[in-house]
């Protein structure tokens, strides 16, 4: 598969195309583009996508948020999948993610792990099966990471209100007082270099539950996403998830 990389001069886009040259999922590196590279189109190399004019079977985006009205239109008008993994989208910009759905497949997932794609299946059993337990979510990142609180520990709190359709997020207690028993709380450590720390704490008083999971290398981010690439090949229209490909 060919692979256009967006945002190809970040952390995360250079372990990506490391990745495309390695020959992983039979990927193929046709571009970077980047606002942080100098356009080099000797090299397939550009500051813009629209500077890119040649083929591309799939687009894997590791940019930022704000490139989302940007990036759809391109892939729209070329009729090319796209790879969504970055997080902190606004709600205007999840509604031209829905919208472009309808006309390429689009991949987009707070969390590009396998292993979240689990966490979250069991977090959803567990929060059902203890339906009056008490529930707080610890999620830890390095201190670069832009949006608080990360799209993984919203991911898992929205797990959790698909069976707890009463629960109310109450993001950074800061308050006095004491907790409601709608109450999911979640909090949001920055520190260092920690690639991905997420934590689920089930308690109702009388036993606890404590769900796990650490990203070790953000290379699992990467494979994760070339992985949902080649998914995503030859598929129709629409939106698609880690739930949607974990179950494949």
């Amino acid at each position: 598969m060919k692979v256009l990389v967006h945002g190809a001069g970040g952390h995360m886009g250079q372990i990506v195309c490391q990745m495309v040259r390695e020959g992983k999922y039979g990927a193929e590196l046709e571009a970077r583009v980047s606002p942080e590279l100098a356009s080099d189109p000797a090299n397939a190399v550009y500051a813009t996508l629209n500077e890119y004019k040649g083929d591309a079977d799939v687009v894997v985006d590791f940019s930022n948020h704000s490139s989302t009205e940007a990036l759809l239109t391109y892939c729209t008008e070329r009729n090319i999948p796209v790879v969504i993994a970055t997080t902190g989208q606004t709600e205007a910009e999840h509604e031209l993610i829905l919208a472009a759905s309808e006309t390429i497949p689009v991949f987009f997932s707070a969390n590009m792990s396998v292993g979240i794609a689990v966490l979250a299946d069991i977090v959803k059993r567990a929060a059902a099966a203890f339906p009056e337990a008490d529930i707080e979510i610890i999620e830890k990142h390095h201190n670069r990471k832009l949006d608080v609180p990360s799209g993984t520990a919203l991911m898992l709190a929205n797990a959790i209100y698909d069976v707890r359709r009463n629960a109310v997020f109450n993001i950074g207690r800061h308050t006095n007082g004491k907790r409601t028993p709608e109450e999911i709380g979640i909090h949001s450590l920055r520190y260092g270099n920690e690639v991905g720390t997420h934590e689920i704490i089930i308690s109702n008083g009388n036993e606890t539950i404590t769900l796990k999971h650490e990203a070790e290398n953000r290379s699992l981010f990467a494979d994760g996403a070339l992985k949902a690439a080649s998914f995503l090949i030859g598929k129709p229209a629409g939106l698609y998830t880690m739930k949607e490909m974990f179950a494949s």
